[in-house]
């Protein structure tokens, strides 16, 4: 029995199907996801990795439905969030489960956040559009921020953004984004911008929230060394598709397919000397002329004949791990 069918639909959080997502530009379609499929379950959090230009982020807005328009477009698919289907809501119906049941938060703080509004009234915003009626504003904005450890929340709540911490910022972020303790988060790199001790601060902090909540969490990322740290699952994305799906510790032990197993060696070992870092040949493949079969082929050590041709159908090599590659499936 496949993973997805082990896990009841009222375990599942989000369940997405065959997405396709497109932008329509002067030189043509870009289909930047392109039949993507995957389920989160309840509490779970979910590392999704990929090189940039893979189609996360886009995923991510996908399922937030704020691709942008009129050149973004989700062409077909299903986006179930606890078995409701998101495309079928209409754009108010949507704004009233962002920021509340489904939130997301940016990987650039100094982009995400007005510079001229204070962290107090953007913290507020999610919880005032909601209507949550909890007493007064500016005492649970201060809580939002001790919640988050950010240091004299009593006084930093009437700062502006630019006059935080890169550390800061990023607290405040995830602070707006569990400010009405969402079923499902998003993350889209919310340690880019980060130092190597601040990051590890702020994973922490995103675990420590997921055990307080409940809530799932999609952590969009192209570090590694960042899922390994708090995510169960991870799913691998490479030029719009889900590539290989698979536990934590299996990824890591038994990667399967050959992306996977390059972007594994592409991280250094400590303690491990090498003359020269391990890098995948080549180049992503354009948009806008896609590979006929397997969009890995041109730089895949592994490339057989049929994979110039046809895309590799999913495989499952155990109840919990899948894989796209013709190394293990079809004929």
């Amino acid at each position: 029995m496949k993973w997805a069918d082990m896990h009841m639909d009222n375990q599942k959080i989000l369940e997405v199907k065959n997405l396709q997502t497109s932008f329509f530009t002067k030189k043509g379609e870009v289909k930047a996801v392109d039949g993507v499929s995957f389920s989160i379950g309840k509490g779970e959090i979910v590392g999704l990795v990929g090189e940039s230009g893979s189609g996360k982020s886009i995923t991510s807005l996908s399922i937030m439905q704020l691709v942008p328009q009129p050149a973004g477009k989700i062409m077909s698919g299903q986006i179930l969030f606890k078995n409701q289907d998101l495309l079928k809501k209409t754009p108010e119906q949507m704004r009233q489960l962002r920021g509340d049941r489904i939130s997301m938060i940016l990987q650039d703080p100094m982009v995400a956040m007005n510079q001229l509004l204070t962290v107090g009234k953007q913290l507020g915003e999610p919880l005032r559009f909601h209507n949550k009626n909890m007493g007064s504003l500016r005492e649970m904005c201060i809580k939002l921020l001790r919640r988050v450890n950010v240091p004299a929340p009593e006084t930093r709540v009437d700062d502006y953004p630019f006059q935080f911490s890169g550390g800061m910022s990023q607290r405040a972020l995830i602070a707006m984004g569990i400010a009405n303790d969402p079923d499902l988060l998003i993350a889209d790199e919310p340690t880019t911008a980060l130092d190597v001790t601040i990051a590890a601060q702020v994973l922490k902090l995103m675990k420590e929230i997921q055990r307080e909540t409940g809530a799932s969490i999609i952590l969009i990322t192209h570090d590694l060394a960042t899922v390994a740290q708090i995510c169960s699952r991870v799913l691998v994305m490479y030029a719009g598709r889900i590539v290989e799906s698979a536990p934590i510790k299996t990824f890591f032990r038994r990667p399967a397919h050959p992306y996977s197993v390059g972007l594994i060696q592409s991280v250094p070992v400590l303690g491990r000397p090498v003359d020269r870092l391990f890098s995948i040949k080549g180049q992503p493949p354009n948009l806008f002329d896609m590979p006929k079969g397997c969009r890995f082929y041109p730089r895949c050590e592994k490339a057989e004949k049929r994979c110039q041709n046809n895309y590799p159908p999913e495989t499952w090599l155990d109840t919990d791990h899948s894989v796209a590659c013709w190394l293990y499936g079809g004929k």
